[in-house]
């Protein structure tokens, strides 16, 4: 489980030979969603709405270092 970001109190992970679609995890002490990469949709999972907010901002600038980092993970 390759862990792609740490900052503000979460982390984003990918998991190995996870299922399509392309997503991402996000992990806080007070819970943990499921992000889409496409269209940075709440997949699954529960996360307060700021962090949500602050989540899809750094995705938003990060979006080729997803997608690369799905690709890796998935191979």
């Amino acid at each position: 489980m390759p862990t792609v970001y740490v900052g503000n109190g979460w982390k984003i992970t990918m998991y190995f030979g996870d299922h399509n679609p392309p997503h991402f995890h996000v992990v806080t002490a007070d819970g943990e969603a499921k992000i889409r990469i496409s269209d940075l949709s709440l997949m699954r999972g529960r996360i307060s709405a700021r962090v949500l907010k602050d989540v899809r901002k750094w995705a938003a600038g990060n979006r080729a270092l997803l997608e690369t980092a799905w690709k890796e993970c998935s191979e």
